[in-house]
């Protein structure tokens, strides 16, 4: 019996039960693990979780695939990911630090800058540590603890987003040093992306330079990407689309590389292989 999957809230669900000190409801610190029976069957939580696992083990699912860690280590869990908790030893001890998606995103207004980073962490959630960066992690933990109970700096927010960008980079530096496999993967994104946005807004904007600023890129680059990785031009893909809600085209069906994948259009069915 396949197992139902639950929605957990940040609100409903997560800052009444941790004691966090915060800043409204996009940043919580916190020291104490409170495993919520919830945890233990499959959910979601709307938020990103950094983990500082100073002591003890855990083990669990993280979309599924089964995950094993010991402290020392940073766990990384973005949001909207199906989560399940399956043991974690009694002698657990942490340091978490939990964000709202709107936070998440504001880190990385720009979209080349936040793609790489963030398929380097839904890659590798897990990242060992030695006893010095460890000690490094802790050090930043409780520098953001300082700056987020000021709460009468009015630029409070600001130096909480930099401190937490240094975690980001710091934590997952060694994986984003493989730039081929994130590149790669990172052109099978953009390509997602616009043909989301095709699809989305193909009757009003046939201009690739529409698609192209909501992707924060240059018409060029993205042109350029659109044709290496599906062998069509993303004029042709526009016109394409308009087509088929004319009518008129065939199905059309494309490799892209490893993994498979489902992408749908209203008017077809394209199949993508993955890195």
């Amino acid at each position: 019996m396949e197992k139902k999957i639950t929605q957990l809230t940040w609100k409903d669900n997560f800052k009444d039960n941790f004691n966090p000190v915060s800043i409204e409801d996009d940043f919580l610190l916190f020291d104490k693990i409170n495993i919520l029976p919830a945890f233990y069957q499959p959910f979601k939580s709307d938020m990103t979780t950094f983990m500082i696992c100073t002591k003890g083990e855990m083990r669990g699912k993280i979309n599924l695939k089964p995950h094993s860690t010991a402290a020392p280590c940073i766990i990384t869990i973005l949001a909207d990911k199906i989560l399940q908790y399956e043991y974690v030893s009694k002698d657990f001890e942490g340091l978490f630090i939990v964000m709202s998606k709107r936070f998440t995103e504001g880190l990385f207004p720009v979209i080349q800058d936040r793609l790489p980073l963030l398929l380097s962490v839904d890659n590798t959630p897990f990242t060992s540590l030695t006893a010095e960066e460890l000690e490094l992690f802790r050090t930043y933990f409780f520098m953001l603890k300082t700056v987020v109970e000021m709460r009468e700096n009015p630029h409070r927010r600001e130096m909480v987003k930099h401190l937490t960008l240094t975690f980001f980079y710091m934590s997952h530096w060694k994986v984003h040093e493989n730039s081929e496999t994130s590149t790669q993967t990172l052109h099978s994104l953009l390509v997602d992306n616009f043909l989301k946005l095709a699809e989305k807004h193909y009757k009003t904007e046939k201009q690739v330079g529409f698609y192209a600023e909501k992707l924060c890129l240059t018409p060029k680059y993205l042109s350029r990407i659109i044709k290496q990785n599906t062998g069509k031009s993303a004029n042709e893909w526009l016109r394409l689309r308009y087509a088929r809600s004319e009518g008129s085209a065939q199905i059309h069906q494309y490799d892209h590389s490893a993994n498979q994948r489902l992408f749908e259009f209203s008017f077809a069915v394209v199949f993508w292989k993955i890195f």
